[in-house]
């Protein structure tokens, strides 16, 4: 049986894109046919469910109920992983439940796979945020991520500060999600399809759309970009993906041109 895998995208600040990149790990792995499950925490609308209904659930992270409905059924799953998209604000207070649960020592027993990505915001903030976060990802495949798809300008660390606090983080592995094209980006939302449904020119029943062929281009070329980042650093390699599908060639795989 493959290792249970967790992982957690999320922020102690609003407004950083933590859906967004969620979003992109959930095509990441169905294009690489990774079993994969997800869970909202932004109860009780949620985003995310809206673009992977299929796949997602919406919980409320701070309920011990469905904290056992995610953690209680990681090994028994069909998901080869599980993606939790971490309410604003609820990531500090989600990985002090993980330790005192134990769920951290599991993972650094080896019983447990899990990844974080923690998305930053803008500002000195951010790294107050991984100064409190430190803690909890010694043994998590830990991935600091800069999302420019909010408008964000990310300031330039001063190098003693930042030394300061990723000495801490020394296993800490960057990514950035480059920003997508705005009219692109509304055009899928608007859609409320997955970016790979919508590149494929796919309704949310997976019946042919007239989506822009242009709007369409520029999802296929973004979506190719944030995948070569999650090539980059090997993210399938972190999980037990022995049993799934080679995936399709990159440019199937995005949908075709018509």
């Amino acid at each position: 049986m493959a290792k249970p895998a967790l992982i957690l995208v999320g922020a102690d600040k609003g407004g950083v894109g933590k859906t967004t990149v969620a979003r992109t790990l959930l095509d990441y792995f169905t294009a690489h046919h990774v079993p994969t499950r997800a869970f909202d925490t932004e109860s009780p609308k949620g985003t995310l469910k809206r673009f992977h209904g299929e796949v997602s659930d919406v919980v409320d992270a701070t309920s011990v109920s469905d904290q056992m409905r995610i953690i209680d059924t990681l090994s028994t799953t069909d998901a080869t992983v599980t993606v939790v998209d971490v309410r604003a604000g609820l990531l500090s207070p989600t990985l002090r439940s993980l330790r005192d649960i134990g769920f951290l020592d599991a993972v650094k027993k080896g019983q447990i796979t899990f990844v974080v990505f923690h998305i930053l915001g803008s500002s000195i903030a951010s790294l107050n945020e991984i100064e409190e976060t430190a803690p909890f990802v010694t043994d998590a495949k830990y991935f600091l991520v800069k999302n420019f798809n909010n408008n964000t300008s990310f300031f330039e660390w001063d190098q003693a500060t930042h030394a300061s606090y990723f000495k801490k983080l020394k296993d800490a592995v960057a990514i950035t999600i480059p920003k997508l094209n705005e009219m692109a980006y509304e055009q899928v939302e608007l859609a409320s399809v997955p970016f790979l449904t919508f590149v494929a020119n796919k309704n949310q029943k997976g019946e042919a759309a007239n989506y822009s062929f242009v709007l369409r281009g520029y999802v296929r070329h973004w979506l190719g970009n944030v995948w070569a980042e999650y090539d980059r650093v090997k993210l399938l390699d972190i999980f037990d993906t022995s049993s799934t599908v080679p995936a399709a060639p990159r440019t199937q795989a995005a949908g075709n041109r018509s």
